[in-house]
């Protein structure tokens, strides 16, 4: 949700006015699909949310000075002080599409951490950072500057009506009310961004759904929460929970959480949008002067976005009505057309730039597969299997069993190692993707399954070496991360990490 807004509280006539606005919008986004032509021209794009961390590997919440140390408006504010985010430009996978991504990302990273060093913090991509502590929450200084920020935490709490439940079981166990939606601050992530055709957006997503488990298997890099081991990827509870706008009773009830899975395969974008209209009432009924179109004539259907951008889903639909061309002092942008995007949301940040690309090039290749040959997951096997997928590979990382079609309950490595994998790199072909670039990061996805130690692996071993040293939680943690912090500005991919 990075649309700015003006207000915190909103009145019953406003509410319902957004709510007729956001009814209208459908009924025009669904004209402007029925008679538009997206050329999904397959262009791939990336966010990435970083911590700051100090020299005692602790959070650093200085985003403002780190943002001006750094001076690019690629990089931006995010929830939570010790956050900031790169929104890197988007580009075609296609030859060496990822190798040029991994450059770039290592370049824009050491330079940013460069400055940010001057600034009294280092850039850390890790899904949550493990010396956070109850008091980096308390109070308001965790909070960035910006009236979306508190307005957000206002709306979500006014809607609860009471504290958030933090409520986690793992390997140990947490318990404990928030007074504000603080938890969620601590949740980095990094966001994949694939553009579609209007046709191709239901099999895309469907498909994005389906692997969901598996992709977050590989990926886990967040194994802690305030010093408990929890989930391999204990950012999928940690937010669910701290962006919850229900109580008990709306919980047991079975009305939808804000973050959500979803319940059904889908037939196209129309449906997630209707779903967001029907089934949550809108955080942030901010209204728009802007009702208009683009120079190409887009809807920019500035309300039905910014309620998107509210609904927390792990696949999000994405539509963009581009932009007009602009000409200032710095010169003149380029017209953009309208756009159909899945924003991928499910995979934490880091250990390393070149795991993060290898992890997109598994969610690209597969999907890719998937959506062009005839195995269709989406058709044979539930939703609701793809969604207990989703929170067994979360919990439990590789260590984790999912049903997959062909090949009922299964390991997830092995599943990975039969069949995802192979697919993926058949994907990647599809794309066009250059075989040496392809083979690079299917070796970096197979050097995890093969010795099962992705970044939580990595983490909860290298914390249980620190402790049986005698060292106590808090400072084995800090001694981990700042290891963690070697290994990463090194660049090797996590599963060569060797253990304290």
């Amino acid at each position: 949700m990075g649309t700015e807004v003006e207000s915190s509280t909103y009145s019953r006539s406003e509410r319902t006015r957004y709510r007729e606005r956001l009814e209208g919008s459908l009924r025009e986004l669904k004209d402007y699909l029925a008679g538009s032509d997206f050329s999904g021209a397959g262009r791939i794009g990336l966010e990435l949310e970083l911590n700051l961390v100090d020299e005692a590997s602790q959070p650093a919440p200085l985003n403002r000075e780190v943002l001006d140390a750094i001076d690019d408006p690629a990089f931006q504010t995010e929830l939570g002080r010790y956050n900031i985010e790169l929104n890197h430009p988007s580009l075609t996978i296609r030859a060496r599409g990822l190798r040029d991504l991994e450059e770039s990302l290592k370049a824009e990273l050491n330079r940013a951490d460069e400055r940010a060093i001057r600034a009294g913090a280092q850039l850390y991509a890790i899904g949550i950072l493990p010396t956070l502590d109850g008091e980096d929450l308390a109070g308001e200084d965790w909070i960035s500057e910006g009236n979306r920020y508190s307005a957000l935490n206002a709306a979500i709490l006014e809607a609860r009506g009471e504290d958030i439940r933090i409520d986690i079981d793992g390997p140990e166990h947490l318990s404990y009310y928030a007074r504000d939606i603080a938890p969620e601050s601590t949740c980095t992530s990094m966001q994949l961004h694939l553009e579609v055709t209007r046709e191709q957006f239901g099999p895309v997503w469907n498909a994005a759904q389906a692997i969901a488990g598996p992709q977050v298997a590989l990926a886990a890099n967040s194994p802690l929460f305030l010093g408990r081991l929890l989930w391999d990827e204990s950012r999928i509870p940690v937010f669910q929970q701290a962006a919850d706008t229900r109580g008990p009773e709306l919980a047991r009830q079975g009305v939808r959480p804000r973050v959500w899975f979803g319940e059904r395969w889908i037939d196209g974008i129309e449906d997630l949008f209707e779903e967001n209209i029907a089934f949550f009432p809108a955080l942030l009924p901010e209204m728009s002067g802007d009702t208009g179109t683009t120079a190409a004539g887009a809807p920019k259907l500035a309300e039905l976005l910014l309620h998107n951008g509210t609904v927390y889903r792990w696949n999000r639909p994405i539509y963009d009505p581009g932009k007009d061309e602009k000409t200032d002092d710095a010169g003149t942008s380029p017209a953009l057309p309208a756009n159909l995007r899945v924003e991928n949301r499910l995979l934490p940040a880091g250990p390393t730039v070149v795991d993060m690309v290898a992890n997109a090039a598994f969610f690209f290749g597969l999907v890719k597969y998937l959506v062009s040959t005839e195995e269709n997951p989406w058709q044979r096997m539930s939703f609701a299997v793809a969604r207990t997928n989703f929170y067994e590979c979360a919990r439990h990382g590789l260590n984790a069993s999912v049903y997959w079609p062909g090949y009922g309950d299964v390991p997830v490595t092995e599943l990975l190692d039969r069949h995802l994998l192979p697919a993926a790199r058949h994907g990647l072909e599809l794309l066009e993707v250059e075989d040496d670039v392809a083979d690079h990061y299917l070796a970096v996805l197979t050097g995890r399954t093969r010795t099962g130690q992705n970044g939580a692996a990595w983490m909860t071993r290298a914390l249980g070496r620190y402790e049986e040293s005698g060292l106590a939680r808090d400072k084995a943690l800090a001694s981990m991360v700042a290891e963690y912090g070697t290994h990463m500005r090194g660049g090797n991919p996590v599963h060569t990490w060797p253990l304290p």
